[in-house]
């Protein structure tokens, strides 16, 4: 058994004296997991850094064992990020969330070629901060994707898309500002990038974070019964330091 495919690394894990464990977002099989030999030495330390895109080829005898990887390094996006602690700390998050959500060896190709725009995303000086939002818009796809998506196209209660406001944290549905206010205090903010309003603050990224991250741990995350990737706490904290160093007016 064998296949040829490009992947994006996900985790390391030392496996033995000197192969590691290397995870793997791949286009056409998944999430997928494969042992590496030398994968733990210095020579490959700097390839299997989380986000790094590679050329795999995987074998095993049976189909349905470990195998093991063959890899080759194509980009080094952890490298070109090292420099900004933001952006280093959201591909972190992002290969962590991937781990974690989806299931092992089921092909998720809407799922990948997200991630490869969200890191080529964090890539373009020009975005400035909105990166951020490609991050959220690319974990409300893997909830879409996994059968959790959100309906932000209009009110729950009165079928309309004026003053959307909030999102109900049972449903993933929408709620008007006048629907919602009796109710405000149990109701999740709606982000207004999601919707076409709002210039991109750092504030309101961070509502769509806590927004994807209230269903991920919902759906995905408390169902393992595990709580988010730290790496993910960590970068939402990140966001959340710079949101209130924005200046006010």
């Amino acid at each position: 058994m064998d296949w040829t495919d490009e992947g994006i690394v996900l985790s390391v894990r030392p496996h033995g004296e000197s192969a590691a464990i290397v995870t793997l977002m791949t286009e056409a099989h998944g999430r997928h997991a494969g042992l590496m030999r030398g994968g733990a030495s210095a020579r490959h330390k700097g390839m299997l850094q989380p986000g790094n895109a590679v050329r795999a080829v995987w074998q095993a005898r049976l189909a349905e064992q470990l195998g093991s990887y063959s890899l080759e390094l194509d980009e080094s996006h952890a490298a070109d990020l090292f420099d900004d602690p933001l952006k280093l700390s959201g591909l972190a998050a992002a290969c962590a969330v991937a781990d974690r959500a989806l299931p092992e060896r089921e092909p998720h190709p809407a799922v990948h070629a997200g991630l490869q725009a969200l890191i080529h995303a964090m890539r373009n000086e020009a975005l400035g901060d909105l990166w951020v939002a490609v991050y959220v818009r690319w974990e409300l796809g893997v909830l879409a994707e996994l059968g959790y998506g959100l309906d932000l196209a209009s009110c729950a209660a009165t079928g309309t898309n004026d003053e959307l406001a909030y999102v109900s944290p049972r449903t993933g549905r929408a709620v008007s500002l006048s629907a919602g206010e009796p109710y405000r205090e149990k109701l999740l903010a709606m982000p207004d990038f999601l919707i076409g309003r709002g210039d991109g603050a750092m504030t309101d990224l961070l509502k769509g974070l806590d927004l994807t991250g209230h269903f991920l741990e919902k759906h995905l995350f408390n169902t393992q019964g595990e709580q988010s990737p730290a790496s993910r706490t960590r970068f939402r904290d990140r966001i959340e330091s710079s949101a209130g160093a924005e200046p006010i007016g």
